[in-house]
């Protein structure tokens, strides 16, 4: 199967059962690049915020995961120096374009989902690759932080997390 009758059959299983809270559709007649959407959930810290982000999908898929590849590793490393966990060998798979007070999602709106990285399989669907997003949006957790410094505070101080996603969320995500 080609990479694009693939991707035809993910979007129509997509639409014919659609994630709840979740939207997409291909840019631009495009269906190697996705705008997608994620509605919080309301048990989130996240709740009332939409959440935007752009999904590519590469010319070898279902063989190669999604991806978005930014510029921007070597800054990071500056910035976070101990950090030596993100996968700066591969492309980031998500980049939101609304900002989301995270620490699991950084400055440039990158997130790093395993299925994407070291367990990508060809099997994997694009549902699942979306619910696994919406999963660790509504969810964050201080593991594995792509922010240490969020991370502390959810740690240290989570009155002080949950008042500042909420403000970000009702300042950058609410129509």
């Amino acid at each position: 199967m080609t990479a694009l009758r693939r991707i035809q059959k993910e979007l129509k299983d997509i639409n014919n059962n659609p994630l709840d809270g979740v939207t997409i559709e291909p840019l631009e007649d495009n269906l190697f690049q996705w705008k997608c959407a994620i509605k919080a959930a309301s048990n989130s810290p996240y709740k009332g915020g939409t959440f935007h982000f752009t999904l590519t999908l590469p010319e070898n898929f279902p063989f190669k995961p999604p991806s978005v590849c930014p510029s921007f590793p070597v800054l990071y490393a500056l910035r976070f120096p101990g950090v030596l966990h993100a996968p700066f060998s591969t492309c980031y798979q998500v980049t939101f374009t609304t900002k989301i007070y995270h620490p699991g999602i950084n400055e440039e709106g990158h997130i790093c989902v395993p299925v994407l990285r070291d367990q990508w399989k060809p099997t994997v669907t694009l549902s699942s690759v979306l619910s696994t997003i919406q999963e660790k949006l509504n969810n964050p957790s201080p593991d594995d932080p792509f922010e240490p410094d969020i991370a502390a505070l959810m740690k240290n101080d989570e009155a002080k997390f949950l008042a500042t996603a909420k403000e970000w969320t009702k300042k950058y995500a609410q129509q």
